[in-house]
C-alpha cells in the first residue's frame, strides 16, 4: 500500500518527535531521556510509528517521513 499525506497527519507531535530521533541513531533508552519518557513509552510510539506509516521497519518508516517532509 502506498503511503499518502493523510497517513502521515495521523502522527502525533511526540510520535514526530520519536520518528526524528530514531532517524538520528538514536536507541529506545536515550530517546527516552531526551523526551522525559519511560522506555516502554518510546517502544508504544514505534509500534504506532510503523502501523500508522505501513512500514515494515523503521528504514521505510524513515524513507517515507522523508518523502513527506516529516524529518
Amino acid at each position: 500500500m502506498e503511503i499518502t499525506s493523510d497517513f502521515i497527519r495521523l502522527l502525533t507531535g511526540q510520535e514526530i518527535k520519536v520518528l526524528r530521533l530514531i532517524a538520528n541513531g538514536l536507541t529506545n533508552k536515550e530517546i527516552s531521556r531526551i523526551l522525559n519518557i519511560s522506555h516502554l513509552t518510546v517502544k508504544t510510539h514505534r509500534q504506532r510509528i510503523l502501523q500508522k506509516l505501513h512500514a515494515h521497519n523503521f528504514c521505510e518508516a524513515v524513507n517515507k517521513a522523508l518523502k513527506f517532509g516529516l524529518i
